[in-house]
């Protein structure tokens, strides 16, 4: 059984990470959504928030399984769940060096879990995070980027 880990912050999850997860999907017999804290973020949802919340966005997709990583490397996460690689999204020419940089530190603690770099639909490409949580403050249309479960947080969590 083949099994990806798929980590980020996702804070909050966007039709960017669910074009990847669920294009992963079908490559893999299991894709591991890593939800795991960055200490240079100041998330607007709390740890748990973010897991129910990519929960809900997955429901009706056995092979896609969320897990909690607050603490942990994610190349440990990824030896501790037998996956074979980890999946990074990259938008654009300037995610390709910090992924090529993580992807080097990762194989050099464990060569046995590959990197796999994945472009999302090219709809998504100008999607990240920080542009939705800004588009929310401003109380804009959201349903081009998230599904109504995050906007209904997103908005909730701003009144």
């Amino acid at each position: 059984m083949k099994k990806v880990i798929y980590p980020g912050t996702f804070d909050p999850i966007h039709y960017g990470h669910i074009d990847i997860a669920k294009r992963a999907s079908k490559l893999f017999d299991e894709v591991h959504i890593c939800v795991s804290d960055n200490v240079q973020k100041d998330p607007m949802f709390s740890h748990d928030e973010r897991v129910e919340m990519i929960e809900e966005c997955f429901n009706d997709i056995d092979n896609i399984h969320v897990h909690s990583n607050p603490k942990n490397l994610v190349i440990n996460f990824a030896k501790d769940c037998g996956a074979v690689a980890i999946i990074r999204g990259l938008r654009h020419v300037s995610d390709f060096e910090f992924e090529f940089q993580m992807a080097n530190v990762n194989y050099s603690i464990d060569s046995s879990v590959s990197s796999l770099l994945m472009i999302p639909d090219e709809k998504f490409l100008h999607l990240n995070s920080t542009i939705i949580k800004d588009l929310a403050k401003h109380d804009a249309e959201l349903t081009k980027f998230v599904p109504e479960n995050i906007e209904k947080r997103l908005k909730g969590k701003l009144q």
